[in-house]
């Protein structure tokens, strides 16, 4: 399958922006004092490129950068949304019910998914999130299936700049860097405290209060390095934008006495809105220079943040009721485990006419109206932490050689656990409350990057570029306690029997009148815990070497070019190139373009991960699977191994700038994407496929992950 993501991005700004910085006087001497005009002093670029005398005029690829102002101005809690509101290209969508989307949004740029963006924290990798995106509805289509970064688990107030580089650069930062990099500057400054603080709420209803307390200290170690401590608190108690059900009012309308069990009364049943959300987010960040030309690094980025989610209504009653508008309408059907009789009366043991696994029609019976009489709205939450540590050292010899030397170690976790549902196929035996565990993404990453500056008779010093790369990326998913995954007796239909002598018993052909007998899905109510057959730990490592050469050709016209090799020991081995040119064609006006190859390689989480959730098809509910490409349900349906996506990423624009302090960016792009890893339509299993593939009895309409 071929994905193309096409746009222009064309803007305009005056003053201090992300296209250049304002104009800046030397410190002591005033420019009215001297006479002399004050000097322009352009930010730095540091991606897409390995020299250091680029900025975002003169850089072959577009770049922008965002300021700390421009981020900490914005008023929410998320560095997500900041992000949002100030990158025209960057959007990340934000459902009501998402599943575990809610607790972890997976942004997208330039209309590829959050998976195709390599993020990096102070120009070293971002660990990706534990959550591989599974939600099949809402405004996160693009983002099926894809396994990206939680950049929401830095806090505003740590960041000195946001650099975006808005072009394809896997041959320079490795896989993912489809659609661009991220690059996340921390605060580096030695002195100084600033505390933020944030309160708001909803002026129109009585709801979405909101507050914010952040801290940022500045720390000289003498006169050779720094500690730069950042630290937020945020506690968002969330929105109710929906109206009440129609199955609610009619129930209030006919169980009065009950009015009171129905969830969230007297407001809406269902919570449609955000969800509420707490927590904390800190960075450390430091440095210490050894010598005038060799500096220690480190910096730790850790957070937690807690969501509670409400997911749809499960209503008791069936037929006809007036919605909020007035309008008479069907109400779906009652949920399944309203609906059943549940007989609790097990055959007697060594009985030749009542079988083993069957039950005796009698009065001992169960109706989880005795637990929910006015139906449940199951309550999904998830526990979101995540700890990185980076530590190098960099430097420069006498030779002119800079060289950077990096570890990083970093896990990310999504604890799950669900309140008020239930596992109708456990009939009177069900818990309400259901443990998922911790899934969890660690990556080990390693690297060296050197440059060298060669004298080779060009316009400008040739910059040799090179490095390695080690990484390694592990995802668990983890096994949920038993009923939130197994199928209970209640499972199927119920085999019933009477006794028409002592000891002597009849299948029964014909039910009571009132009595049903039908089957009821397994597992938890919303969201399956993994079984033990589908959890685990599964790595992958790769290693990688690059090389990048950058100079100035003529006095008007420059170029690089890069390539890069990297081998997995689970698909094998990727090569990637690319090629950009920045040519002067007057003071004014200055042209580019870049054409560029990369790759995107498969996560252990996309390769392995399996879950279960319930949905609604023409308003029946059902339990919907998503399979790993190995999995037999898999296979039977055509998957193939995954492998990594390929892309193509072409760019060309120009810079404008006719005056000092403005300037003028048009660039257009196209990437071409195939074999991108993606979810599937659905499948709807048939009793045929049954008979021809073993199918977990709970799994009746399935999607599975293939290229």
């Amino acid at each position: 399958m071929v994905s193309k993501a096409a746009g222009n991005d064309d803007r305009t700004r005056v003053g201090p922006c992300a296209l250049y910085s304002s104009p800046a006087l030397a410190q002591g001497t005033s420019a009215a004092a001297t006479d002399a005009p004050a000097k322009e002093v352009e930010t730095v670029v540091v991606l897409g490129t390995r020299r250091t005398d680029r900025s975002v005029a003169t850089s072959a690829s577009p770049v922008d950068v965002i300021t700390a102002s421009e981020i900490t101005s914005q008023s929410t809690a998320n560095v997500i949304d900041a992000v949002k509101n100030v990158v025209p290209s960057f959007f990340a969508s934000q459902n009501t019910i998402a599943d575990a989307g809610t607790f972890v949004r997976s942004p997208n740029l330039r209309g590829l998914p959050g998976d195709q963006v390599l993020v990096m924290m102070n120009g070293k990798r971002f660990n990706r999130s534990a959550l591989v995106q599974t939600f099949v509805g809402g405004d996160t289509a693009l983002s099926f299936g894809s396994h990206g970064p939680d950049i929401s688990s830095i806090p505003s107030i740590a960041i000195k700049n946001l650099q975006i580089l808005r072009d394809g650069a896997t041959s320079q930062y490795g896989s993912d860097a489809i659609a661009g990099v991220m690059n996340f500057g921390l605060r580096d400054n030695a002195d100084g405290l600033e505390i933020v603080a944030r309160y708001g709420k909803s002026l129109d209803a009585d709801d979405g209060e909101s507050a914010q307390l952040a801290v940022n200290w500045g720390l000289g170690l003498g006169e050779s390095g720094f500690v730069n401590i950042s630290a937020e608190y945020f506690d968002d108690q969330g929105t109710s934008r929906g109206a009440r059900r129609p199955a609610a009012i009619l129930f209030e309308q006919q169980n009065p006495s009950l009015a009171n069990r129905l969830p969230n009364f007297p407001g809406p049943d269902q919570i449609w809105g955000s969800s509420p959300t707490f927590g904390w987010k800190a960075v450390i960040n430091a440095g210490y220079d050894l010598s005038d030309k060799t500096e220690l690094y480190a910096f730790l980025n850790a957070s937690s943040s807690e969501g509670d989610q409400s997911f749809n209504f499960r209503q008791t009653i069936t037929g006809t009721a007036v919605n909020a508008n007035g309008v008479t309408v069907n109400l779906p059907a009652a949920n399944a485990a309203f609906r059943n009789t549940f007989f609790t009366t097990p055959c007697p043991a060594n009985n030749a006419t009542c079988p083993a696994g069957g039950f005796i029609l009698d009065n001992n019976r169960f109706d989880f109206r005795s637990i929910y009489p006015a139906g449940f709205t199951p309550r999904f939450v998830g526990l979101t932490e995540s700890l990185t540590a980076v530590a190098g050292v960099k430097g420069e010899a006498t030779s002119g050689l800079t060289y950077d030397v990096s570890a990083t170690i970093s896990e990310n976790s999504l604890d799950l656990s669900m309140y008020d549902s239930l596992n109708a196929s456990f009939g009177p035996l069900s818990k309400t409350r259901f443990e998922y565990g911790a899934f969890k993404q660690k990556l080990e990453n390693f690297n060296v990057d050197l440059t060298y500056p060669m004298d080779v008779g060009l316009a400008g010093p040739l910059t040799l570029a090179g490095g390695f790369e080690w990484r390694k990326e592990s995802y668990t998913v983890p096994t949920g306690e038993l009923q939130s995954y197994a199928a209970g007796p209640y499972a199927t239909v119920q085999r019933l029997f009477t006794q028409t002598a002592p000891g002597v018993f009849a299948p029964v052909t014909t039910l009571p009148a009132g009595v049903t007998n039908i089957a009821v899905p397994p597992a938890s109510s919303g969201y399956a815990g993994a079984p033990p057959s589908s959890a685990g730990t599964w790595d992958q490592s790769n290693y990688a070497i690059y090389i990048d050469l950058e100079a100035d050709l003529t006095d008007r016209l420059s170029g690089g070019i890069a390539a890069r090799f990297e081998d997995y020991d689970t698909f094998g081995t990727a090569t990637v190139g690319k090629i950009s040119a920045l040519y002067k064609a007057t003071d004014i006006l200055s042209l580019r373009g870049s054409v560029g190859t990369g790759f995107q390689a498969p996560s252990p989480g996309q390769s392995n991960l399996q879950n279960v959730t319930t949905n609604f098809v023409a308003g029946n509910q059902v339990q919907e699977g998503i399979f790993p490409v190995g999995s037999g349900v898999a296979r039977y349906y055509g998957a193939v191994p995954l492998k990594p996506a390929d892309a193509t990423n072409y760019g060309v624009g120009f810079i404008l700038r006719p005056m000092a302090g403005t300037s003028l960016t048009v660039d257009a792009y196209q990437i071409d994407v195939e074999n991108r890893i993606f979810i599937t339509r659905p499948f709807l299993v048939t009793a045929a496929d049954l008979l021809v593939q073993p199918v977990p009895r709970q799994h009746l309409w399935h999607k599975i992950g293939v290229v």
